[in-house]
């Protein structure tokens, strides 16, 4: 990673080559931008969020670092013989890509078009030389978003973390509070740690910020991976200040205080400081080492000669794997787009507005909304809440049910997720095997959970319905989920959900026969709400 040359080499014309070479070169280019174009699309359209709004950033700074790569190269006027790792890469890509293509999931054809940099990086220059640059290629991870569940996933985490380390700082300073999930109780206000204040939308990129620093530090590799990997703790460590700040301000002024400037500002000086953390981490770390350098020697923070490196693409030569990896991404690209398009597929379901009255031996009381702010996160195309009971159970039995249309675009989150986030702690969970009644399905698997908050129990069935197919596993229903979309085109999926509440010393055991008795009932209904094939 280091870059400890400053030899710039000097750039010689290729006569013969110059013109073929570049017009091959903008030709695997814009083909490569118009096949990989869904994969762009989706990017631009994540680069709005705060979260990634440092995106537009990522492949500039990934070229200044290619470039500055680029001066520790010799100048090659010679024939290059070692083209075909480029090549294996660039099938790689286009394979990848139109699978994303195929199952229309952006996010995996703005992964393939990583793998292209790459590929066509090694193709121009050859393995030999190529294979220095993977530095600059690998930084272009940091513009991509997070897949959904994992988004959800490290969002939650962190809001934990930041909300129990925010909730310590605010009881050092004596400030009356109380941690019940993500929520900080000051007993006349109560402070949601809301995905916004997760950490993510200073952590990406901050990631991407210690990923150049460890790159342009000169020194031992042990010391790059501490600038690396500081930059999450870091993060979590500032944001759990910025909470702890908020609770101060909300518990002595009101919450007007944290809206409009003062809470973007707050923002700011925050991601500003974990900055300035990173480099008194780095000032740290010269100190220690022997040879009595200052952080300004120890960076590599010299910029002269870029240009001149930039005019070393006149070189590329026309060669065979170029020229073939213009061709073939070019005809993938017009066959692409010149293929009439799978029409969606129409679902031929019920609302849930339409769920019956009577389920088995148990009678549906009102359905009833969720709050709007959950609404938003959930994004299903229909959903159903409402409470199943009847005279000979002690206890209700809660039923959700989220149906997706579109699943390619993210849409179920996982209760591992959600339960944390409302305050519940799943105490234990574990898959089991559950059959339906004769008729309604195969013997599939489901996730039990006990979950408490407090001294309340509570005990929760859930898994996920892929057209036709149960599963306990999110992965799996992944899976699922493409391989419907390539057999049959559809890409709609749902998750279900039944808890009850668990009585003071009632055992797992008597709680789940209201659950058994109530899935069968459930399962028989569900084929008119969630179709299979």
């Amino acid at each position: 990673m280091s870059l400890t040359s400053h030899h710039t080499p000097a750039v010689s014309s290729t006569k013969g080559y110059f013109h073929l070479g570049i017009f091959w070169l903008i030709v695997a280019t814009v083909s490569a931008g118009v096949f990989f174009w869904d994969g762009i699309a989706e990017l631009l359209e994540a680069w709005q969020l705060p979260e990634y709004s440092h995106g537009p950033l990522i492949p500039i700074l990934s070229a200044l670092l290619f470039l500055r790569q680029l001066k520790t190269v010799p100048v090659n006027d010679g024939p290059v013989a070692d083209r075909w790792p480029g090549v294996v890469l660039l099938l790689i890509a286009v394979a990848l890509g139109l699978a994303g293509n195929m199952i229309e999931i952006p996010d995996i054809v703005a992964y393939a078009l990583i793998l292209w940099v790459g590929a066509i990086l090694l193709i121009s220059f050859g393995w030999n030389t190529g294979k220095h640059f993977w530095p600059p290629v690998v930084h272009l991870v940091y513009m991509l978003p997070l897949p959904g569940a994992l988004y959800y996933g490290v969002s939650t985490y962190l809001q934990g973390i930041s909300s129990e380390l925010g909730v310590y700082f605010l009881q050092l300073l004596r400030v009356p509070v109380f941690l019940e999930g993500n929520i900080i109780d000051l007993g006349v206000y109560k402070l949601q740690v809301a995905e916004a204040c997760s950490g993510l939308r200073y952590l990406f990129p901050i990631l991407s910020f210690s990923y150049i620093f460890a790159v342009l530090y000169r020194g031992p590799m042990w010391h790059k991976a501490i600038l690396l990997i500081s930059a999450a703790p870091i993060t979590i460590f500032m944001n759990s200040v910025r909470i702890a700040i908020a609770g101060v301000i909300v518990n002595n002024f009101g919450l007007s205080h944290l809206e409009g400037f003062s809470h973007f500002f707050e923002g700011w000086v925050i991601f500003i400081s974990c900055i300035l953390i990173l480099f008194a981490l780095a000032w740290v770390m010269v100190k220690l080492r022997r040879d009595n350098i200052g952080l300004i020697q120890a960076l590599d923070l010299d910029t002269e000669g870029l240009g001149t490196q930039a005019k070393r693409i006149f070189l590329v030569r026309p060669s065979r794997a170029l020229i073939s990896a213009a061709v073939i991404v070019a005809a993938l690209a017009a066959v692409w787009f010149s293929t009439p398009k799978r029409e969606a597929v129409q679902i031929d379901r019920d609302p849930f507005v339409l769920f019956p009255v009577t389920v088995g031996d148990w009678k549906s009381g009102p359905q009833y909304s969720l709050d709007p702010a959950i609404e938003r996160v959930l994004r299903a195309d229909d959903y159903l809440s409402l409470r199943l009971n009847r005279p000979s159970a002690i206890e209700e039995v809660e039923l959700f049910i989220a149906w997706y249309k579109d699943q390619s675009q993210g849409g179920v989150h996982s209760p591992e997720v959600c339960l944390p986030g409302a305050g519940w702690e799943i105490a234990k969970l574990e898959q089991i095997e559950a059959t339906p009644p004769a008729g309604f399905g195969e013997t599939f698997d489901l996730n039990r959970a006990v979950i408490q908050k407090g001294v309340n129990r509570m005990l929760v069935y859930y898994w996920y319905e892929q057209q036709g197919q149960r599963t306990a596993s999110m992965f799996n229903a992944k899976l699922q989920l493409m391989q419907g979309k390539l057999t049959n085109g559809r890409n709609d999926s749902a998750i279900v959900r039944l808890t009850t509440d668990m009585l003071p010393g009632e055992s797992i055991a008597e709680a789940e026969l209201r659950l058994k008795d109530s899935l069968d009932s459930v399962l028989t209904k569900l084929p008119r709400f969630i179709p299979g094939l």
